[in-house]
């Protein structure tokens, strides 16, 4: 008698499957490394294994070195890629129970790409065209019932297309890209990893426009007009109405008007303003609140969003909607949020509504709702996914509370025929701000008792003369949502192409700059093939994938379009590879140079401290040797950067040092330097500050330690916990 094999994603969610769908005992069978499930669901036989991720890769059908690459097909991944050994006996055992099977059901993420990692394995290590496909937004036992008992009967075609042509365009363009441009600075002599895709290429550009935005930048100087006085005994300080004054003139003739001169309360207003509630966390929005929050990057977001999934707290995360559907059994949850001590007295009041209904956004995602917990309690959580929990369950309980209601204060004052004015705004009915301020920046000022025709007592006026700022540069949230608002990659992707650009060299730091090489990357291509970061292109494939989604376009359509698009591309780059190659390579050698360079030398005032390697780690040296011998020996297991500045104590170079994952400190290279060392009573007050500090990592109180680089707070449970703080005078440098 056959059975029905139940193919999962990942061998967590495989055992929660097997454990949720059983009616009886689970037998658990262990081939190598491998677990699969044996169980009765309701008196029919099934047997669950699961994949490791993606068990197949694209890759080329014959091997070669050059480009265009157009030739390529599905193969097993341990065949192309060593590191990925273990999967082998994933797909051995899959093969060998499916000869068995006689049916199948597809339960992998319900996405693009666990449609694509199921129906790889259905068609090439089950022999099979098609299969039931389960459709779940969390691993908890009732959806997971509800999921199989039922399942869709087929594949969700429009997913595994899309995925499927996603896959085979952005490998094809990401393969002949990077090799074109490798093989353009390998002929102008240099040796170099890069990298460039659809949507490596665009977002790259976005970070490069930035940063020309910033250096472009002309500061244009204006003038801010305030005084400083009393009205009913209370210290207010009110702007002109004007704002900013372009002209100085024109700021100075109005200062000198109202100097020393009182003025008359002219206006007084309330006014009160509703808050609606926050919308339910999609992906982006919960990237980019616990980078806020917590200073996680986007990746590291999804990381911890994915094990809480996995451990059936929370819904799948990869989702773009704002949207919780009345299907959700919210008073379940609510009832089991109400057993947590830090949620109880929410929960327990939203539950007296009678209807309960969350505050929904615009966005909407055809395959997942919005993030929510599933009101499994969890257990021995660590610091990280605590935090995150925290945070989405407050959201969650947020967007079902009562709107908040600010009150703004609104005053003018005349001085001398000048008007001048002041606000003051305060909470004045807390809704849902109780369970989110934790999260929340608000301002909660102090209104004072006014009205019309009180008298103003000017004790100070003050003309600042200030100048217009360049516009920011993205930290990696703001750079992930104006990927998202150009339609570059998908929710999924997003932090993974940031993470690449890292890697590459093209990016660093947070806030994001663009290296040197970077900007001249966008720069050569932008000149001689514009389309490789063309966002309008990218954003195209986006939506044609979406209408493949939606069924209203074939795949094939779509790859033959963008195989055409990629040849003419190719056959434009490598008419122009030599001249390429000739300005990556210079930009290589001067990025090279700079990230090398460590200021002037401190002794021969001449020379510049490159980095070098020697027998026992790197060191610096001065570029004049051997006329100069100055050298200064650098931390080991330590990543050493410059930083263009110089120590004012000693004015020798100022370097970022970061030890492993912890904070950079920036500190001066001289071991001797002034500022390393400190008098007792400045010890002893330095340790007074780091009694009132606890650890964010354990909790642990910190305590003021000294390094070769001078002072820092270190977690007193070191070396359990290897969390560093550099002082606030190394911060500032």
């Amino acid at each position: 008698m056959g059975y029905t094999l139940i193919i999962a994603e990942k061998p967590s969610a495989a055992r929660k499957i097997a454990t949720f769908l059983s009616t009886g005992k689970v037998e658990t069978v262990k081939e190598g490394k491998v677990s699969y499930f044996k169980l009765e669901h309701k008196g029919n036989p099934i047997v669950v294994v699961s994949a490791a991720g993606h068990l197949y890769s694209l890759a080329e059908d014959t091997k070669t070195q050059g480009y265009p690459v157009f030739d390529i097909k599905w193969f097993p991944l341990y065949e192309i890629n060593k590191e990925m050994k273990h999967t082998k006996q994933f797909l051995e055992v899959i093969k060998k129970l499916a000869k068995n099977a006689s049916d199948f059901v597809i339960a992998c993420d319900y996405d693009t790409e666990g449609e694509v990692i199921g129906y790889n394995i259905l068609r090439f290590a089950c022999g099979q065209k098609d299969a039931k496909r389960m459709k779940f937004s969390t691993l908890t036992k009732p959806e997971i019932v509800s999921a199989f008992e039922n399942a869709m009967p087929t594949l969700d075609w429009g997913q595994a297309n899309a995925g499927l042509a996603r896959h085979m365009i952005d490998w094809l363009y990401g393969i002949n890209l990077s090799r074109a441009l490798m093989s353009s600075i390998k002929k102008a002599g240099i040796y170099k990893v890069m990298s460039i895709g659809r949507v490596q290429g665009p977002t790259l550009k976005l970070v490069v426009d930035r940063e020309e935005q910033i250096k472009n930048f002309k500061p244009k100087k204006y003038w801010e007009l305030f005084v400083v006085g009393e009205i009913n005994k209370q210290e207010i300080k009110a702007q002109h109405t004007n704002g900013r004054f372009d002209e100085e003139n024109k700021a100075k003739e109005v200062y000198n008007k109202v100097l020393n001169k009182n003025g008359i309360v002219s206006q007084v207003k309330k006014s009160s303003k509703k808050v609606l509630p926050p919308y339910p966390f999609d992906l982006t929005t919960l990237q980019t609140e616990a980078y806020a929050a917590f200073r996680f990057s986007p990746k590291k977001t999804l990381e911890l969003a994915q094990q809480l999934y996995l451990s059936s707290y929370i819904s799948y995360p990869r989702t773009s909607s704002q949207k919780l559907p009345s299907s959700i059994n919210f008073k379940a949850i609510l009832n089991n949020l109400s057993s947590v001590k830090d949620y109880s007295s929410w929960a327990k009041e939203l539950l007296k509504n009678q209807k309960l209904k969350p505050h929904n956004g615009k966005k909407d995602d055809p395959a997942h709702p919005a993030i929510y917990p599933t009101g499994i309690i969890p257990k021995n959580l660590n610091n990280d996914l605590m935090k995150l929990y925290d945070l989405i369950v407050r959201r969650f309980l947020a967007t079902f509370s009562e709107p908040a209601v600010r009150e703004t204060l609104s005053v003018k004052i005349d001085i001398n025929g000048e008007p001048f004015a002041f606000s003051a705004t305060r909470t004045k009915e807390k809704g849902w701000f109780e369970i989110y301020e934790k999260y929340l920046r608000l301002d909660e000022d102090l209104f004072i008792e006014i009205k019309e025709g009180d008298s103003f007592f000017n004790k100070k006026t003050v003309l600042e003369e200030k100048e217009t700022k360049p516009p920011k540069r993205f930290t990696q949230s703001s750079l992930i949502k104006e990927m998202e608002k150009h339609n570059l990659g998908t929710k999924a992707t997003r932090a993974q192409i940031i993470d690449t650009l890292y890697q590459r060299g093209y990016i660093i730091n947070d806030p994001i700059e663009a290296t040197d090489f970077g900007i001249a990357t966008v720069k050569v291509l932008e000149k001689y093939s514009p389309k490789i970061v063309d966002f309008k292109l990218t954003g195209h494939l986006e939506e044609q994938m979406d209408l493949i989604r939606e069924k209203k376009k074939k795949a094939d359509e779509l790859i033959d379009e963008s195989k055409e698009v990629l040849k003419q591309v190719l056959s434009d780059f490598k008419q122009k590879e030599n001249d390429i190659g000739k300005e990556l390579k210079q930009s290589f050698i001067e990025t090279n140079k700079k990230a090398n360079s460590f200021g002037t030398c401190p002794q021969c005032k001449e020379g510049t401290l490159v980095l070098r390697d020697g027998k026992f780690g790197k060191f610096l040296a001065c570029s004049r040797y051997p006329k100069c011998k100055f050298t200064l020996s650098l931390p080991k297991n330590a990543n050493v950067k410059p930083t263009d500045k110089v120590c004012d104590a000693c004015r020798y170079p100022l370097v970022k040092i970061r030890y492993g994952k912890n904070k950079a400190v920036v500190t001066c290279i001289n071991p001797n330097c002034p500022k390393k060392n400190k008098s007792e009573e400045e010890q002893n007050i330095l340790k007074e500050e780091a009694k009132s500090k606890k650890c964010p990592k354990c909790g642990a109180p910190l305590v003021l330690r000294k390094g070769p680089h001078g002072y820092f707070f270190g977690c007193s449970n070191y070396p359990k916990c290897n969390y560093l703080e550099p002082l606030a005078e190394n911060k500032k440098s």
